[in-house]
């Protein structure tokens, strides 16, 4: 299989909760289109420090991933952010990898969008159609 690129737009969740309460103005909700590569390999969104001080995004706790080769990096855990890929989003928190050179969307972000790799077209698709099947049990 060969590597599945998306367009999502993330979006600073506690920037949305400001906006829902009136805090904020909805266009002032920080948030940028990123190219994003679709990693069933990693666990939630990963993005750099670039994408994070863009969408300011406040670091909540530091740690270790462990990275395809086996090899351990220290990481930053950042402030949620939505993600949002054509009708279907997800809010979770991102582990940011100082130098990552690509955003990439996980497992985690997948399951909760209801999405699956088709790997004959190389793109993403809903695992139970065209409506979201949310988990429940």
């Amino acid at each position: 299989m060969g590597q599945v690129n998306v367009e999502l737009t993330l979006k600073n969740a506690g920037d949305i909760a400001k906006a829902a309460s009136f805090y904020i103005k909805e266009q002032e909700i920080r948030q940028i289109v990123v190219e994003a590569v679709v990693d069933t390999g990693a666990g939630t969104l990963i993005i750099n420090e670039e994408t994070r001080q863009k969408l300011g995004l406040s670091v909540k706790s530091k740690g270790y991933a462990t990275l395809g080769d086996n090899s351990r990096v220290e990481c930053q855990r950042a402030e949620p952010v939505e993600i949002c890929w054509q009708n279907r989003s997800s809010i979770c928190y991102p582990v940011v990898l100082q130098d990552s050179e690509e955003i990439l969307l996980g497992v985690i972000p997948l399951e909760d969008m209801d999405l699956m790799v088709d790997p004959v077209r190389q793109t993403l698709t809903g695992a139970h159609g065209d409506e979201v099947a949310y988990m429940v049990r």
